[in-house]
């Protein structure tokens, strides 16, 4: 197994539409403001948090997250604010969990996985992002988890890097992929919630 570089990636976008849209490099600045990294890097690719669908667990409206039976109810969308520069976020309140959205779409080739792990930046102001797997055939937009270890509320900023996805190709193809099996996040193109 080898963890694969930006070349890889870079060839694997253009001709098998690994993840679209795609940038070659990395996106530091938009419209003369500075950002938080996205795009392509030596050995991983920074997605961004789509601006549609980010939601926030509420205690005011659920008693208890069941991911057998996932109720709707207990999540609440918090507002879409402009922060000085013009840019965009959600606030996600201190020690509070949220479910946001890819704004790139994944097409996983049969050998290879990936993993989604948090950026540094948003670590050191104590955002976790929860790592998950982008499995072998799966195809979709990537949900991303995101916990706030924080005492105070953090912004969590829209169109802008918000994880770095890091892709592993293995020697062999597997037997049975994601798409083989029928995996109930295939295809997803918004936020889906947990199902069994």
């Amino acid at each position: 197994m080898t963890i694969k570089s930006d070349s890889w990636i870079c060839e694997m976008a253009s001709k098998h539409n690994l993840i679209v849209p795609f940038s070659p490099s990395l996106i530091r600045v938009v419209e003369n403001s500075k950002i938080i990294s996205k795009g392509c890097s030596s050995y991983g690719y920074d997605i961004s948090l789509a601006d549609d669908g980010f939601r926030v667990f509420s205690p005011i409206r659920g008693f208890e997250i069941d991911p057998k039976n996932f109720d709707e109810s207990s999540l609440i969308e918090p507002p879409l604010r402009t922060a000085e520069d013009g840019s965009r976020y959600y606030l996600l309140p201190p020690h509070s969990y949220g479910l946001g959205i890819s704004v790139e779409t994944f097409n996983m080739p049969r050998n290879v996985t990936a993993i989604a792990v948090g950026k540094s930046t948003y670590a050191r102001a104590g955002l976790l992002v929860n790592t998950t797997p982008l499995e072998a055939g799966w195809k979709g937009r990537l949900v991303i988890e995101l916990a706030n270890l924080a005492n105070l509320p953090l912004r969590v900023y829209v169109n802008e890097g918000i994880a770095q996805v890091i892709f592993f190709e293995s020697s062999e193809a597997c037997i049975t992929s994601y798409a083989d099996r029928n995996g109930k996040y295939q295809d997803q193109t918004g936020l889906t919630y947990a199902k069994v």
